[in-house]
This record gives C-alpha cells, sequence and structure tokens, in this order.
C-alpha cells in the first residue's frame, strides 16, 4: 500500500483499477482544517493527465507493473523486436504501445519495459542518451553557444531542440527525462 506520506515524483499507483504515475504533487497543510496532497497523475493506458486532491493519510495499491529490462533488436516502421536479456525471450511491440519515448530507442539500445496485465505500457530509457544529427538546418557564421536553438533530427528519427550551431554528422547527449539536449559528445 502506498500513503499520500509516500508520494514523490515518479511515484506508481493505482486508482479505479488504472496505473497512474505521479508527475507532481504538492503537500498543503491549510492553517485550518485537514491536510491534503495536490497531485498530477499521468495515466500510463490512456496518457491523460488528471489533477486529483487527496486527503491526507489516505491509502492506494500499487499496480501489478512488472519491469522486464530488454534489448531493442531492429525496429521496422511502428514495429519493435525486443529481447527479454534473461531468458532471451523475443516480443514485438507497436510504437503506440511503448509510449512517447519509444523514438529515442536505438538498435542494440537496452531499456526497461514496463509490462501490465501482459502487454507493453510504457518503455524506460537510460536517463542520458547519445544519438547522432541527422538533419538540421545549416549553422551560420555569427551562431553562438548562447543563441537559440533549432529542431535537428536524430538517428532514431525523433526531433530535439539543439543550439544554432550544432552540425549534421555530430553527436549529442539526451536527456529522457525531458527529452532536452544537454551537450555536444566529442
Amino acid at each position: 500500500m502506498i500513503s499520500t506520506a509516500d508520494f514523490r515524483n515518479g511515484v506508481r499507483l493505482e486508482i479505479d483499477g488504472e496505473p497512474f504515475r505521479i508527475v507532481e504533487f504538492q503537500h498543503v497543510k491549510p492553517g485550518k482544517g485537514g491536510a491534503f496532497v495536490r497531485t498530477k497523475l499521468k495515466s500510463y493506458m490512456s496518457g491523460n493527465v488528471l489533477d486529483r486532491t487527496f486527503r491526507s493519510g489516505e491509502q492506494f495499491d500499487e499496480p501489478d507493473l512488472e519491469e522486464r529490462e530488454m534489448q531493442l533488436l531492429y525496429a521496422t516502421g511502428e514495429t519493435y523486436a525486443f529481447m527479454d536479456t534473461k531468458n532471451f525471450e523475443q516480443f514485438t511491440y507497436e510504437k503506440k504501445q511503448l509510449g512517447e519515448n519509444a523514438d529515442l530507442l536505438k538498435e542494440n539500445m537496452i531499456a526497461k519495459i514496463l509490462v501490465y496485465e501482459h502487454r507493453p505500457i510504457d518503455v524506460e530509457l537510460p536517463i542520458f542518451i547519445e544519438l547522432k544529427v541527422v538533419d538540421a538546418e545549416p549553422g551560420v557564421r555569427g551562431d553562438t553557444a548562447s543563441g537559440g536553438t533549432k529542431p535537428a533530427v536524430v538517428e532514431t528519427g525523433a526531433i530535439i531542440k539543439v543550439p544554432l550551431y550544432m552540425e549534421i554528422g555530430e553527436t549529442i547527449k539526451i536527456d529522457t527525462r525531458t527529452r532536452q539536449y544537454v551537450e555536444r559528445v566529442r
């Protein structure tokens, strides 16, 4: 059981038979009345974000989620083939089953697949990944490191905002939690 005292960003809980992840929370202790917790919850099933308020001390069930460490073997269009790193079983998943970070997956990458009721609902990537820029507008003389950003397509097909000076062929480090550029890899 999970209590409101255990709430942290990323904590998983089950509400009305559906798994949710806490995106944001705030403990509130008003001067009058009981304490409560304001939360933003993201549904693993639908992707919707809900604003919910709970009384302090409420209890919730943990969802029956299984984390499997898997290696991406290959991707073809909207289909991804994974191999379980423990028992070498192979699974094929649709892109929409893997959540919003599926477009950052690269062949041979190890990722954690969250499985709920025998079907994948989300993919958890390493916090930082390195990908090569394959398409971006060319840098122009005078673009500086402290300037703006431009969209760039990385080798997996994802679009990431990068500094103006970034060129095609350079490798960049990306934070998968925020999908933001971190630094250039030399």
